[in-house]
């Protein structure tokens, strides 16, 4: 059975409980961190650790612990499920809203758990033959900002499946794009490379995709329309579980010859290089 990390306890995951009164629960306030390992080694866990900063401190809550700790802590859980046996892990770090007696206001003192499970794994056919996705008329509730408040996204994804998507992305009523549910998009004109930069949460692998593009393609950072996203010859998606994964049709429209792109299948191998690469360079220290 897999081990969680729960409030300065290591516990078996069916006994991992908070109490009721945490916001977490109450309000749906707090952020999270997903992360996965290659060859056991989490990847890009600093970059994944700064922005779970930043996310609680755009919420308003206190991080009491430090980048050192979070990361022996994390080293830890993950050491503590090496039993399990996971082909490969998801890390989850989540900071609640803690405890509050007027159900309302958090009182500062907020809550680590940090959840290590084997990471699913997608179906070959995403990337082989690409995916469709949804559109859907929403915003996150905190643009930058990773929440465990999913509601907007919970939404969005029932339509999508219901629909035979496996993602849906959000466009406001004006017909600006912005980001998916759990995923970056970014679509290809040619040989540019074309990815939203405001309003969005910065993906991890979104930025190691923008880092491996500059030397291959023109990228352009900037707001996006759905006319533009339709027309696109390429369209993909990112994501710490997805990887690279080709759009084939968006909504009813096919996306160039309805096969994945060239230059998105491009980007897949030298991301899948990369992070072999990290997994083979990188080592933690609790």
């Amino acid at each position: 059975m897999d081990i969680y990390y729960v409030d300065g306890e290591f516990v078996p995951a069916d006994r991992a409980v908070i109490p009721v009164n945490d916001l977490a629960v109450l309000r749906g306030l707090g952020a999270f961190e997903l992360l996965r390992t290659y060859n056991g080694h989490p990847f890009a866990l600093e970059q994944h650790l700064k922005r779970l900063a930043h996310s609680v401190h755009t919420m308003g809550l206190p991080l009491p612990w430090t980048t050192a700790e979070l990361t022996r802590i994390i080293l830890e859980t993950l050491r503590r499920n090496e039993a399990s046996a996971h082909s490969e892990s998801n890390i989850r770090i989540i900071v609640t809203g803690g405890t509050s007696p007027d159900f309302m206001t958090h009182q500062g003192q907020p809550r680590l758990l940090v959840l290590v499970s084997e990471m699913p794994r997608q179906p070959e056919a995403w990337y082989s033959e690409g995916v469709k996705i949804t559109t859907m008329k929403s915003r996150r509730i905190l643009p930058g900002a990773k929440s465990i408040n999913y509601l907007s996204a919970t939404l969005a994804m029932q339509k999508a499946r219901a629909k035979g998507a496996v993602e849906s992305v959000y466009v406001d009523r004006h017909g600006g794009v912005y980001e998916c549910t759990t995923s970056n998009i970014f679509m290809f004109t040619d040989d540019r490379l074309v990815t939203p930069g405001r309003k969005i949460l910065s993906g991890i692998t979104r930025g190691f995709i923008l880092e491996l593009a500059q030397s291959l393609f023109e990228v352009e950072v900037r707001d996006l329309t759905l006319a533009e996203l339709l027309r696109a010859d390429e369209v993909f998606i990112t994501g710490t579980n997805k990887g690279v994964v080709p759009v084939v049709q968006v909504d009813d429209q096919q996306i160039g010859n309805g096969r994945p792109g060239r230059r998105t299948l491009e980007l897949r191998q030298a991301m899948s290089a990369r992070a072999a690469d990290h997994a083979s360079q990188t080592t933690y220290t609790a």
